[in-house]
């Protein structure tokens, strides 16, 4: 049988953390395992495409914000709604507070997916889905309602949020505020170069060389003065968007042991937990290289088949991760999709490919296995 023990016993999977890859991976373990999954959220609310998400939230929450209960090929999981609060390694077991009853939920494998905190849209936070939504319009009126908004970062959450927003309050004077010479530092040097003339084109005010002074507000939109550790007079704002890509894991949960010294989840090549066979991670919960690509690069295929060799007692093969950041920068545009391949180079996919080809029959139907309609 695939994915049974070595006594023929359907393993029993727990996948904590249901984001991104968190789905991914119960997507393509359900077949083989007993998979029950938790997630302080009743749904996949995607860390993806900052920028559409404040620009356009009904747009954004079309395509990356799904109730569980419509993706089919979670039918055979088990979902629990509720925070983790502790790992007896010992036991096998997760400790999960749904609604002030803590449940102990064993496991023969268990999957870390936990992601990170980063800035008001990656939150731990146990939330319904009427909060949820609150919380997208929220955000969106608060920026809407802005004469002039400053953003600060450098990296792809920040350059998406500038040029979303430009575009779609055309009325709004927009500056964005990076640190180096050139924005998204992660990518190939091309990506930056296309991706400026965007920027230009919509009105972002661009303005390198300005390192911020980080409040303790960061992780909220704020209105109080910019100060800048490179000497730049203060600037000012009706919203300041903090999107400097200072994460936090959520691994607070986890016995230190298994963390390195920032707090990520030390993996093998293989993305097991070291001392630890059972016990795997994923995504940016995970330290497997400096980027934590495994969030972004599809490793949940590569984690899917290790977990089925180690269950099955047969070699599993290791996560080569890319050496750089790869894919959309900027979400769907109306002219359509620009995805970045590793090299820099632009893969253009027109506006009505988008919608009657892309979402539908490639990321609803191919990659998450047929999601139903609202």
């Amino acid at each position: 049988m695939a994915g049974a023990g070595y006594r023929g016993v359907v393993q029993r999977v727990v996948i904590a953390g249901l984001g991104d890859t968190g789905v991914l991976t119960a997507l393509k373990l359900a077949k083989r395992f007993e998979v029950t999954g938790i997630s302080a959220k009743p749904g996949l609310l995607s860390g993806q495409e900052l920028g559409v998400r404040v620009a356009r939230p009904h747009e954004w929450a079309r395509d990356y914000w799904t109730g569980f209960d419509r993706f089919r090929g979670l039918d055979r999981v088990t979902t629990l709604h509720g925070t983790l609060t502790g790992l007896d390694l010992a036991a096998r077991a997760v400790s999960v507070d749904c609604a002030g009853t803590v449940q102990q939920v064993p496991y023969d494998i268990l999957v870390i997916s936990t992601g990170v905190t980063n800035g008001f849209w990656r939150r731990p936070d146990l939330q319904s889905a009427a909060e949820i939504d609150a919380e997208l319009q929220g955000v969106h009126r608060r920026l809407a309602g802005a004469n002039s908004i400053a953003v600060i970062g450098g990296g792809a959450a920040a350059v998406s949020a500038a040029a979303n927003l430009a575009a779609a309050l055309p009325g709004t004077e927009i500056g964005l505020y990076y640190p180096g010479q050139h924005a998204l530092p992660q990518h190939h040097r091309r990506v930056w170069h296309r991706i400026e003339g965007r920027l230009t084109a919509v009105g972002v005010r661009l303005h390198p060389g300005h390192r911020a002074v980080v409040p303790d507000s960061h992780d909220d939109i704020t209105s109080a003065p910019v100060h800048w550790m490179t000497g730049q007079p203060a600037v000012t704002a009706d919203a300041v968007l903090w999107a400097i890509g200072r994460v936090r894991p959520n691994t607070g949960w986890l016995p230190a042991t298994l963390l390195d010294d920032a707090g990520f989840v030390r993996v093998t090549p293989q993305l097991q937990i070291p001392g630890h066979p059972e016990v795997f991670a994923i995504g940016d919960v995970a330290a497997t290289d400096p980027l934590r690509a495994s969030a972004r690069s599809r490793a949940d295929a590569l984690l899917a088949r290790n977990i089925a060799a180690h269950a099955a007692g047969k070699p599993m093969r290791a996560y080569h991760p890319p050496k750089a950041r790869w894919g959309s920068v900027l979400g769907a545009q109306a002219d359509g999709l620009e995805v970045f391949a590793p090299s820099g180079q632009a893969i253009r996919f027109p506006a009505w490919s988008v919608r009657n080809v892309l979402q539908p029959w490639i990321v609803r139907r191919g990659i998450y296995r047929g999601v139903r309609s609202d």
